[in-house]
């Protein structure tokens, strides 16, 4: 399964739950992304998986080899944004599911 057929099956599974908003409903910078209540926790951008996550989370999947810290272009890796490696092993879902958490305990 592509890249881009992984992320529209977390979509699916994702949308229709409470205080979720799919990719699309918005524009700019996150306009790929499924929101909680307003607020970006995956989103897919440039053929990857990318999470808000706690940032000893993102160190672990970072020094794992599962990623790297997600640049929006402005030269400054971001210390909670991790995107996933196309080839991890690690399950989208979980991770999406963990960045849900995350998200909505700030």
């Amino acid at each position: 399964m592509s890249p881009e057929e992984k992320f529209e099956v977390l979509v699916d599974e994702f949308t229709g739950r409470p205080g979720i908003t799919p990719p699309g409903a918005t524009g700019g910078f996150g306009r790929t992304a499924l929101r909680a209540h307003g607020r970006i926790f995956a989103m897919f951008v440039r053929g990857q998986l990318v999470l808000k996550l706690p940032r000893a989370r993102v160190d672990e999947l970072v020094e794992g080899g599962h990623g790297v810290r997600f640049d929006a272009n402005k030269g400054t890796p971001m210390k909670e944004w991790l995107a996933l490696d196309t080839g991890s092993p690690q399950p989208w879902s979980a991770l999406a599911g963990e960045a849900l958490e995350f998200v909505g305990r700030k």
